[in-house]
């Protein structure tokens, strides 16, 4: 589904637009270090949606549509 992928695209940039101000601001290293894995789990979180928007893996379980139905279920 790729309006899942592409919401969640929306999400984590409207999420680093937010947190952008406080990036610059700090000097402190401990606050150095929280900002790197942020944006380190960003660049993650857009490369899979890219990827799944692009047909490059396979879509979370949840939201692969299902195609056949089982042989033991009856209608």
């Amino acid at each position: 589904m790729k309006q899942y992928a592409l919401l969640r695209l929306l999400i984590a940039c409207f999420f680093l637009y937010i947190a952008w101000p406080s990036i610059h601001g700090e000097v402190v290293q401990m606050a150095s270090v929280f900002w790197a894995g942020w944006l380190a789990f960003f660049l993650l979180v857009v490369g899979s949606n890219l990827a799944t928007l692009f047909k490059m893996t396979k879509p979370p379980v949840m939201e692969q549509e299902r195609g056949r139905q089982h042989l033991y279920e009856k209608n």
